[in-house]
């Protein structure tokens, strides 16, 4: 029974884990075809799609922007609102619900944010692109996990576990610099607009709505669209709204339990009409067995569930295909070794790894923190370059912090050089500290 239990626990981590990894490879495909694509004679073609525009309104109220702000804009608010859904759920219920759990992965996020952010503004001190400080700071979880699941059962699900609450952790740090740091002129108007809708989230949670269509409505035609007015950047919302929906269930695991055996019985007692139709009463107990289903489940699992494989194997992918296209013709060594490209490099190859390790390592000397039993300090060392993975979030910081197609350039290429290299050697010191299939830590 208590295997059953810890099963049962972990079964939603491991499918969040398969999902990511597959997620991960689908990631990298897409990001090698838009390479492939702007280095070919379509490159012309790909880079002025994105530039098409098209709007959103009525009666003379419409919103005008390119298919690549759209994607930016509309499509990674959604990334952004599953990102608010499992950082609710893993402060609710998940790792970062117990403080004996969440400290490593918290400090060691804290350090791996820090460092990097640090090591882009020593080399662009006097620079205008200092906006770019927040570009080496968030982990990439699909591509770190997609590297991870390369290993197969040799890594313990503790690494896993701690790389997924860093990611998350570090994500809300990202949220955080975006809305504070990324915004453009605010229109006070819309953000009290974006205000009152958040207040009305609220108010719906408190007083116990559970219709998801009710958050929809409320999160995107007003919060959503009041920030994308507003000036602070409009994904912001999708983590607001995330944190307004609600995590608790309508019914307890016992009642629900004891209900559901009742209604099995019943079902049960209901002579068969021998075809493949149910009988009307049977009918009439299916459909209160799905009203109690879902009483049983939490409108926050409900929509992370729903919502997941889209963002993992839509949203961001389109984002991947849209983002990571760099023209490399004409691109010379000057163009790369420049302070955009080696801030961003060394960032998040060096100051991603020695962020997370270095602080995880005084917090384990101090004894604030301790390692998973099946996790030793060495396996840190290729989890603190899988940390340096910055694909997603920080291609998307680098379109909020520059202009010039230029510094854009220069961006993507040390998060790509940065990225892929971090990855490989992630790899192969995890290969190398890892024990044999059979063999214990």
């Amino acid at each position: 029974m208590k295997l059953e239990r810890i099963d049962k626990l972990l079964r939603p981590i491991n499918s969040f884990i398969k999902n990511e990894s597959t997620a991960g490879f689908l990631l990298l495909a897409c990001a090698a075809a838009a390479m492939v694509i702007s280095n070919s004679p379509l490159a012309e073609a790909y880079h002025h799609w994105w530039e098409f525009e098209f709007s959103i309104g009525f009666a003379g109220y419409e919103i005008v922007k390119s298919l690549h702000h759209w994607i930016n804009d509309g499509l990674m608010a959604m990334f952004f609102f599953v990102v608010g859904l499992e950082l609710k759920r893993e402060i609710v219920g998940g790792e970062l619900s117990s403080p004996r759990n969440a400290v490593l992965p918290l400090a060691a996020a804290v350090g791996g944010m820090l460092l990097p952010a640090l090591i882009y503004a020593l080399f662009n001190r006097e620079s205008p692109a200092l906006d770019g400080w927040g570009i080496p700071m968030a982990t990439d979880i699909a591509f770190a996990l997609g590297i991870l699941s390369l290993l197969g059962n040799r890594v313990p699900l503790s690494i896993k576990i701690f790389l997924t609450a860093l990611a998350i952790a570090d994500d809300l740090g990202a949220v955080l610099v975006i809305a504070f740091f990324y915004t453009s002129d605010i229109s006070f108007f819309n953000l009290a607009t974006g205000a009152a809708f958040m207040i009305a989230l609220l108010l719906g949670n408190y007083l116990g709505v559970r219709n998801t269509l009710f958050y929809g409505l409320l999160g995107i035609g007003g919060l959503w669209l009041a920030f994308l007015m507003s000036g602070v950047h409009a994904t912001v919302a999708g983590v607001l709204a995330a944190l307004a929906i609600p995590a608790r269930t309508k019914i307890d695991e016992a009642g629900f339990a004891i209900r559901l055996r009742n209604y099995v019985s019943e079902f049960e007692q209901i002579p068969p009409n021998n075809t493949r139709l149910l009988e009307p009463e049977q009918r009439h107990i299916v459909e209160k067995i799905k009203v109690l289903t879902k009483a049983a489940d939490t409108p926050l699992q409900r929509l992370e569930h729903a919502l997941h494989p889209v963002v993992l194997f839509i949203i961001m992918p389109v984002f991947a295909f849209s983002n990571a296209g760099i023209t490399l013709e004409g691109v010379t060594l000057q163009d790369v070794l420049t302070p955009i490209t080696m801030g961003i490099f060394l960032g998040l190859l060096l100051g991603k790894f020695l962020g997370v390790v270095g602080i995880s390592w005084i917090f384990l000397k101090l004894k604030w923190a301790t390692l998973p039993e099946d996790m030793t300090f060495k396996n840190l060392y290729g989890a603190g370059f899988l940390a340096g993975i910055g694909f997603t979030m920080s291609l998307f910081i680098t379109n909020l912090a520059f202009s010039s197609p230029q510094l854009i350039l220069q961006a993507k290429i040390g998060t790509l050089a940065a990225s892929l290299l971090a990855g490989l050697i992630g790899f192969l010191l995890l290969k190398k500290t890892l024990p044999q299939t059979g063999q214990t830590p």
